[in-house]
């Protein structure tokens, strides 16, 4: 685990973001998607917005996925050992690179066919807390027709990242514009920040 843990962030100082596999285990990642699909299946999830409190906006031209957050107040035994492992990571993290984080929060999101998110940072204008972008990706036998890639843009060039089974992508929130490109067919995924407040 811990292996995985250096890789994700040695890649992102080397190269501003850290890409790893198997982050979370195999059956954890089966787990987490059964449960995000019994999401989609009682239409528990909803339509995401930019920005936050009173400066949320839902603007499908900008952004067209659908989220649920989680939390450890649902007692889902996925949710919750998905919650161990991040809490293994911020520790790691906090010891070795004295980041300082002090919480986090996540998100299941889902792509239906056509959905996509523009060009955009993960950081408030008004809030500045979010650290770290984590995204983790539950999309088996996905191929470069189905689109829905991750782009990112360090030093203002183009890096796009498929959202393939088990691939876990970490970078700083408030320093990289990235975009969803157009997807082709449903793509799942849980998302989230590490925050310092």
């Amino acid at each position: 685990m811990y292996t995985t843990f250096n890789t994700l962030i040695d890649g992102y100082i080397d190269n501003k973001i850290g890409i790893a596999t198997n982050f979370l285990s195999a059956q954890l990642s089966i787990d987490l998607t059964e449960n995000l699909k019994r999401l989609l299946t009682k239409k528990l999830l909803q339509p995401a917005g930019t920005g936050n409190e009173a400066l949320a906006v839902h603007n499908k031209l900008f952004r067209s996925d659908a989220i649920c957050w989680l939390d450890r107040s649902h007692h889902n035994q996925f949710e919750n050992a998905f919650f161990d492992v991040i809490d293994l990571f911020v520790s790691h993290l906090n010891q070795t690179c004295y980041t300082g984080i002090t919480g986090y929060e996540f998100h299941y999101a889902v792509y239906e066919k056509g959905s996509f998110y523009k060009k955009h940072l993960d950081q408030f204008k008004n809030n500045n807390s979010r650290q770290y972008t984590m995204i983790f990706y539950f999309n088996e036998g996905w191929v470069e027709a189905d689109g829905g890639e991750l782009c990112i843009y360090p030093d203002g060039v183009q890096q796009k990242i498929s959202p393939d089974n088990g691939k876990t992508v970490f970078f700083k929130s408030g320093e990289l514009s990235h975009e969803v490109l157009e997807t082709q067919k449903v793509r799942l995924s849980i998302t989230g920040w590490l925050k310092k407040d």
